[in-house]
């Protein structure tokens, strides 16, 4: 487990349900990212999986919640429930620990903002491998990658500092890398 800043956390694990199949140039890595974020009084993991032994000496006296970017991204949630007495947030929910709902073009996908950090949590629709790229290869046959591209635009309105993807590691000073990305 690694601090990225102060109250915020990220650890990789392997997905349990990666194959071979799944890697390659367009697929996906099998070790998959997840966060945790301490507002003070609430613990907020994102798409939690695996979590590691040290997570526990956070939980202390601290309501745990849970924020899925997708649905698809229930990973170790159920763990989470049953081991921490997590509760799990819909998007529809009021959020815990002043974290924001951001929408995005990636259905049924959506991203959270964390103010405090000026961070923004994304599922799948970013991937940082080396290189900051929009995951464009998996979307849904209704959308296509230019109207991705315009539903994401609006993320640009945001003092983004940090970008932190599941499928990859977190980016920092990545304002005209973001630019760069979302305008194709």
């Amino acid at each position: 487990m690694q601090e990225l800043r102060t109250g915020l956390w990220t650890w990789a694990a392997a997905h349990p349900e990666w194959t071979e199949d799944d890697g390659g140039p367009e697929g996906w890595d099998r070790n998959v990212r997840s966060y945790a974020y301490d507002a003070g009084g609430c613990l907020v993991l994102f798409d939690p999986i695996a979590p590691p032994s040290l997570l526990e000496g956070l939980i202390e006296a601290q309501e745990i919640s849970v924020l899925l970017t997708a649905e698809w991204h229930r990973r170790s949630t159920d763990e989470c429930v049953e081991r921490f007495g997590a509760h799990v947030y819909a998007p529809t929910d009021d959020l815990p620990g002043g974290v924001e709902l951001t929408r995005t073009d990636y259905e049924p996908e959506v991203a959270y903002w964390i103010p405090q950090h000026a961070a923004l949590v994304v599922g799948d629709t970013f991937t940082a491998h080396g290189e900051l790229k929009l995951q464009d290869t998996w979307l849904p046959p209704n959308i296509t990658a230019e109207e991705m591209r315009a539903g994401l635009r609006p993320v640009l309105e945001l003092p983004v500092e940090l970008l932190l993807v599941t499928h990859g590691d977190p980016v920092e000073n990545l304002r005209d890398r973001l630019r760069a990305v979302l305008d194709g």
